[in-house]
């Protein structure tokens, strides 16, 4: 490994290269953007610098309040996740992921399904934007933090008071070593005349002589160096972007925005081919639980016609054999009136004869009386099954036609299900994709560019809503802080927040009062 370190460019190893193995390099943006989302023209640059502004926040590099670290990370979710599903994103699923500094963890008594619960809370607000929208809305964010984009250095004054100098895209700083959020002095780049250094002495001249020179020293002849390549490449930024884009910068751009309006395009496209899809297999499920309840009440009805086709064949069976029992009751009837004759037409002697025959003949009519009477009772009972057969077959009729107008439906509804389920691969989207076109011409530009102007002023009103939910997040973990646990830099954001200065605000604050601090 140490002949392979040997190969590198000597510029390289000319740095504080650690000789431990393995050798990790960083490669970093050097110069920060002022306006993110107007600088970073081409797509992958973003996602790049993304990824570093994020690393620096949860690096504690860049300091970020607790409310602004939830919903950064709510925006990192959406950039990594796509948009939020509660069927895929259960809970938990971001237990893994290193989302919110350690400073801004250790400052609560909350859980990590307590920090999940209020990320996934605004991170489901956030659907439909894609990954670069997603990181830019970070970025936008990020921006507007007091560290972002601030190279620190250690120095001293010419009364050898320690001091920190802070290069940015907006000028130079000068903080106190404490607080790197509020700077003591600030020198805008248009506001500087001259920048030189001679051996660790470091001058600054403003552009109004009626300003004292600045002058500080730093500890090594290197650091000057670096300082005076951040200043000369930031100036030049800081003048290049209030003038107007050289021809390669406006291709560059008009290309990034016919690029977006095209993926713009495309999103749409496959939003609505998703909503249409989503809206047939919403239709094709109802059609699909309509069809399995027409089946449920067909095979209710089939059963149903079954038991009374059952009925019917016991009632029917059961009348025959009471017909049979009233045939037979009534010849024992006949015959007990024929014996009934027979004995009356016998001459009977004597009185004793007489008496049995008359005790015979009496019985003889009793029987036959109660042979008649279980004979009219079976054929009513014959009667009464009759008429139950009759009605269980018409309800048999009725049960058949049921079934036969639910089989009807059931086809009709299965000839609509087919035509009205959305097949897998989407020919009249097809169609749509295939007869798609795009021009842009100068009144596209036009168009997109009042679009875009649109979006900066939605923007500055969803920017007090926003500001209003950091409040609002902010009040709601207030009561779970831990007061002790806050760090210098904690306290200093707080006060400036308590007195409503922002990053913008106090740079202008302290750079008109530059003059009265150096007289």
């Amino acid at each position: 490994k140490r002949a392979e370190l040997a190969e590198i460019p000597h510029p390289v190893l000319d740095h504080d290269v650690p000789t431990e193995e393995p050798v990790t390099f960083h490669f970093l943006a050097k110069f920060y953007p002022e306006n993110a989302e107007e600088e970073l023209v081409q797509e992958i640059t973003q996602h790049l610098f993304f990824l570093q502004v994020k690393k620096q926040i949860l690096d504690e590099k860049i300091y970020c309040p607790p409310e602004a670290s939830v919903l950064l990370a709510s925006y990192a979710v959406q950039a990594k996740y796509g948009d939020y599903d509660p069927n895929v994103h259960k809970r938990g699923f971001l237990a893994q992921e290193e989302l919110l500094p350690k400073r801004v963890i250790n400052l609560y008594q909350m859980t990590p399904e307590m920090w999940e619960e209020r990320i996934t809370a605004w991170y489901a607000e956030h659907r439909g934007r894609a990954r670069d929208e997603a990181e830019m809305e970070y970025l936008k964010i990020a921006q507007d933090l007091e560290m972002y984009g601030v190279n620190y250095f250690a120095i001293r004054n010419k009364k050898g008071t320690e001091l920190l100098l802070g290069v940015d895209a907006l000028g130079l700083h000068i903080y106190d070593p404490d607080n790197r959020l509020t700077p003591k002095i600030s020198f805008p780049w248009n506001e500087i005349r001259n920048i030189s250094y001679s051996d660790k002495e470091f001058t600054i001249k403003p552009l109004d002589k009626k300003i004292d020179v600045f002058k500080f020293n730093s500890s090594k002849l290197r650091v000057n160096k670096l300082i005076l390549q951040l200043c000369i490449g930031n100036h030049d930024l800081f003048m290049r972007r209030r003038k107007a884009d050289s021809l390669e910068v406006q291709q560059m751009k008009a290309q990034a925005r016919e690029e977006k309006a095209r993926k713009q395009m495309e999103r749409q496209r496959l939003a609505r081919e998703k909503q249409m899809r989503e809206e047939a297999e919403r239709t094709r499920d109802e059609l699909e639980r309509r069809l399995m309840q027409l089946k449920e009440e067909a095979t209710m009805a089939n059963e149903a016609l079954m038991r009374s086709e059952e009925t019917a064949d016991l009632l029917a069976e059961k009348a025959q054999i009471t017909e049979e029992e009233a045939k037979l009751l009534a010849q024992k009837a006949a015959e007990a009136e024929q014996e009934m004759q027979r004995i009356k037409a016998t001459a009977i002697r004597t009185e004793e004869e007489k008496r049995l025959m008359e005790q015979k003949v009496l019985e003889a009519e009793m029987l036959a009386l109660k042979m008649a009477e279980e004979s009219e009772r079976r054929a009513k009972e014959a009667d009464q099954l009759k008429q139950d057969l009759q009605e269980a077959r018409e309800s048999e009729r009725r049960a058949k036609q049921k079934l036969l107008e639910i089989t009807s439906k059931s086809s009709y509804t299965s000839m609509n299900s087919s035509t009205t389920a959305l097949p897998t691969d989407l020919p009249s989207f097809n169609l749509i994709s295939e007869s798609l076109s795009f021009d842009f011409k100068d009144t596209d530009m036009k168009r997109l560019s009042m679009e875009i102007e649109k979006e900066k002023v939605e923007y500055m009103e969803k920017s007090k809503h926003l500001q209003e939910q950091l409040n609002e997040l902010k009040t709601e973990i207030e009561a779970l802080k831990l007061k002790e646990r806050e760090t210098a830099l904690d306290i200093l954001h707080n006060e400036n927040a308590s007195r409503g200065n922002s990053k913008h605000n106090t740079i202008k604050k302290v750079s008109e009062g530059s003059s009265l601090y150096l007289a």
